[in-house]
């Protein structure tokens, strides 16, 4: 004879609910519209109001676990007892807010004025996290833009706010410049858009060999940049060689 179990009380499932860590309730609803939540990627349309800040508290604990197996004194020592909090809100807050924060709002205007001429905004300070070891990134930016009569103009601080929101992601610095052409070309459908970034990578210069002279420098060119050889070096020969 078969036994009907009892149905669950909704009070005791929403305890079961309260008990879970908001980074697992998160992590199912990407994996439940079949995204990715690579280093890399914004999360933001996943996270909910209020869960950032509980986000925050169990980044903390977590934090908190890795200084005791460091055998870190947080207790005693007055410089570390609340450098869990300040670890997860640099984190959450500050060094990877392009995960966790919606694309900032860009105004778009119509080329009124029918431009095409060679636009470069730079350098545009870039700051960012190696994906590998965490390790600070730092470095320029140059943008080209080639108009056309249907391109949308924005602002040029925008610029630096759409490359401070990928940067702001542990990222990959060949990846980051791609993903930085994708997000403009999106926004303001020119005929041609370069990118060169040149940075300092710590996971080098920190450890590792060590090396604190090395920079690495990578572009990205699309369209009228790529097929036209005159533009592409007109746009290279004015960008400033840094030492």
């Amino acid at each position: 004879m078969s036994r009907i179990l009892p149905a669950t009380p909704l009070h005791a499932a929403a305890a079961d609910d309260e008990g879970t860590p908001v980074s697992v309730k998160i992590r199912e609803r990407v994996r439940a519209a079949g995204q990715r939540f690579n280093a890399n990627d914004n999360i933001a349309e996943f996270i909910q109001p209020g869960e950032l800040e509980r986000l925050l508290d169990e980044v903390e604990g977590k934090m908190q676990a890795v200084l005791d197996s460091l055998v870190i004194d947080t207790a005693r020592d007055h410089n570390t007892e609340r450098t869990a909090r300040r670890v997860a809100k640099m984190y959450l807050n500050e060094v990877f807010h392009g995960r966790y924060t919606p694309a900032p709002t860009i105004t778009e205007f119509p080329n009124a004025e029918h431009l095409n001429e060679l636009m470069i905004v730079g350098p545009i300070t870039v700051r960012s996290a190696c994906s590998h070891h965490l390790c600070p990134i730092i470095g320029k930016l140059w943008i080209g833009v080639m108009p056309n009569e249907h391109t949308n103009v924005i602002g040029l601080s925008k610029y630096a706010r759409l490359a401070e929101w990928i940067m702001g992601r542990p990222q990959i610095q060949e990846e980051a410049v791609v993903q930085l052409a994708d997000l403009i070309q999106h926004k303001t459908k020119p005929d041609g858009l370069a990118l060169v970034m040149q940075a300092s990578h710590f996971c080098m210069a920190w450890r590792g060999v060590k090396d604190m002279d090395s920079r690495m420098m990578n572009s990205v060119m699309r369209g009228v940049f790529l097929k036209d050889a005159n533009l592409r070096r007109e746009f290279l020969s004015l960008i400033p060689r840094e030492a």
